[in-house]
């Protein structure tokens, strides 16, 4: 964890902010664009993780501050011992725990699928897919997001105006099905780590394929579900 202040003077109206990405340069990026806004107005105390585990460890500590604004990139290493798979499952930890604060998502998915299941499942305050990032992108979002607008990055305004014909949604026990399924863990393991009987997680796995059309191995149904942003 790091700790980052811009200011000194008690006048400026405080504000907490959460980056977490597996990126130290990114990082870095944001947290320039966040120190040059309004700095005459504003004192941000930044403080960073860089991945799901010191995330998870950073916002369940006493002793951290409620955020006002967390930016979290969806793909991150995973804390499977606490079931935070990415940053959608941080943004619900944060937002059970911290329910005021406004949560930017950041993802390279770009798949109408899991953009419209993020903003379904999340609401996220901002959403930006890192190609359409800059420097100005950047603050410009922060300053939307500040002024308790939403922001959607042009990407995801075009991926949103595509045809929703064949939509396909899937929940949380699916998407970790499909995780574990990646990692090797057999079906008869899996009720160790997914809360529901093994004959559930069978017919899951039967309706995901039948679903994604798959009609071979469980490798060819994970990578189906990769190439669609399912997880």
């Amino acid at each position: 964890m790091i700790i980052d202040s811009n200011a000194t003077d008690h006048q400026l109206i405080k504000k907490n902010i959460l980056i977490v990405d597996d990126h130290p340069f990114i990082i870095e990026g944001y947290k320039n664009a966040i120190t040059r806004y309004n700095p005459k107005q504003y004192e941000f105390l930044i403080m960073q993780a860089h991945d799901c585990k010191s995330g998870y460890d950073l916002i369940q500590d006493e002793k951290t501050p409620d955020f006002d604004v967390a930016f979290l990139d969806i793909s991150m290493p995973a804390y499977e011992e606490k079931d935070i798979f990415s940053g959608e499952d941080l943004a619900k930890l944060i937002l059970n725990k911290m329910p005021n604060c406004k949560v930017i998502l950041l993802t390279m998915y770009t798949e109408l699928l899991k953009i419209k299941t993020i903003i379904r499942t999340i609401k996220p305050n901002g959403l930006v897919i890192k190609n359409d990032l800059t420097f100005d992108e950047l603050l410009y979002a922060f300053d939307k997001v500040m002024k308790n607008d939403k922001y959607y990055s042009q990407s995801v305004q075009k991926i949103l105006d595509q045809s929703t014909h064949n939509s396909i949604e899937i929940d949380e026990f699916d998407k970790q099905i499909l995780f574990h399924l990646s990692k090797g863990t057999i079906i008869e393991n899996m009720p160790q780590y997914i809360p529901i009987s093994l004959n559930a997680i069978q017919k899951r796995k039967v309706s995901l394929k039948e679903l994604l059309k798959v009609k071979g191995s469980d490798e060819e149904l994970v990578k189906e579900a990769k190439s669609k942003g399912l997880f």
